[in-house]
């Protein structure tokens, strides 16, 4: 290794105290470098306003700079990705780094691996998930996709490692020819000291579905809202409230008021703290994955949240996510279709009106401790990182 305390740079648009699964993922990574001996910079954006306080963690420090969100407040589409991937490059041009690791997308991959070509320093991916199956999701025009895919296969390709969150993210990336020896599989999690069973709770009338964090067409919670009059039939006191933000809220809204429906509230982002308390006080958190847009591998963070509050889950749709619930134990798993969703919403409110969801709550604790504790997980990246850097100073 080049230092004796190496210097590490992590490049991304999202980063605490944003709220999402990027942003606790990479300071789970940024506290697993410090606490093995490294200084972190982070280099990011300036959070909306609103936003909860700068978090403090020894040895990381961010650069932050101002660039272009949508009018949802999110830093997605072209546009916004180049006001952020531009300046990046005269920023990491001149950061002092031993090594450089890159979220997505592939354009600041893109800029990560130039600029690390640059000065003759090695980067790491970070794959939360393959980007440019996103846009096939979304219907992107093949021109794009083909682009997009060349770029995301060479960022890839030339990383000293490539990070991935499951198994089936780690096959995805070895497709675009990333040697299998760079390719490691480190799982993801939540922050079990903020999602956790003991805690306040939020005051709900039950029954009370949670759907929290990303609201993306590959998803599709509008199912949810399509279940919702099947709900109200036995219980006329059920609603639904989602938490997050994403291109779905419009078509939330607009399927709950095709419906008539006034138990549907979007209440926008709000902190984890905040979050965990409404999942606590509800009869079952929600996720979903719409089958057939390539998202099939996905497991969402979602899933992991409500379980380590000891809440149970109604998953709609199929893939790894849906076996993730059914088998751990974790909730219920249905069809992506409303009547399917709505008898597993329904089973949902028997389970906690009978006290089996009480029971069982434990055990879902303990799973989620066992296996997906986002500060075991940062530690796993963090180690991929510094032997990656290990690697190339003995190659020198």
């Amino acid at each position: 290794m080049s230092r004796a305390t190496p210097r590490i740079v992590i490049a991304t648009r999202l980063y605490a105290p944003e709220v999402g699964a990027a942003s606790f993922r990479l300071r789970a990574l940024a506290r697993g470098l410090a606490a093995s001996g490294a200084t972190v910079r982070v280099v990011t954006t300036t959070p909306p306003p609103g936003s909860a306080p700068e978090p403090v963690d020894p040895g990381v420090s961010t650069a932050r700079a101002s660039v272009l969100r949508d009018a949802g407040g999110n830093v997605r589409g072209y546009v916004q990705y180049l006001s952020f991937d531009i300046p990046l490059f005269f920023r990491l041009l001149f950061a002092r780094a031993d090594l450089v690791v890159s979220e997505p997308p592939p354009t600041t991959g893109l800029v990560v691996a130039v600029t690390s070509w640059l000065h003759r320093r090695p980067y790491v991916y970070y794959a939360a998930d393959v980007w440019t199956d996103g846009l096939i999701a979304l219907g992107a025009p093949k021109p794009v996709v083909a682009v997009m895919r060349r770029v995301e296969g060479f960022v890839m390709r030339r990383a000293a490692a490539v990070i991935a969150v499951s198994d089936e993210v780690a096959e995805k990336v070895r497709s675009f020819g990333v040697a299998g020896d760079r390719v490691s599989s480190i799982g993801n999690g939540v922050d079990t000291e903020v999602f956790r069973p003991d805690g306040p709770v939020a005051d709900t009338v039950s029954p009370t579905f949670v759907y929290t964090g990303a609201m993306s067409e590959w998803q599709g919670p509008t199912v949810f809202v399509e279940a919702m009059p099947r709900i109200l039939e036995e219980y006329p006191t059920a609603n639904i409230q989602f938490f997050g933000q994403g291109v779905e809220e419009p078509a939330i809204r607009a399927t709950a008021e095709r419906l008539g429906l006034t138990s549907v509230h979007v209440r926008g982002v709000i902190p984890p703290a905040e979050t965990a308390q409404w999942i606590r006080g509800a009869t079952a958190a929600l996720a979903s994955i719409r089958p057939g847009v390539g998202y099939d591998f996905a497991k969402p963070t979602k899933t992991y949240a409500a379980a380590a509050c000891g809440t149970p889950v109604v998953f709609a749709g199929i893939g790894v996510g849906a076996q993730l619930v059914e088998e751990n134990d974790l909730g219920w798993r249905a069809a992506f279709e409303p009547a399917a969703v709505a008898d597993a919403m329904l089973a949902a409110v028997r389970a906690e009106e009978g006290g089996q969801s009480a029971l069982s709550s434990a055990a879902r604790v303990a799973w989620v401790r066992s296996n997906a504790s986002i500060a075991a997980t940062g530690h796993r990246a963090a180690e991929v990182v510094l032997d990656a850097l290990r690697s190339r100073s003995r190659a020198r």
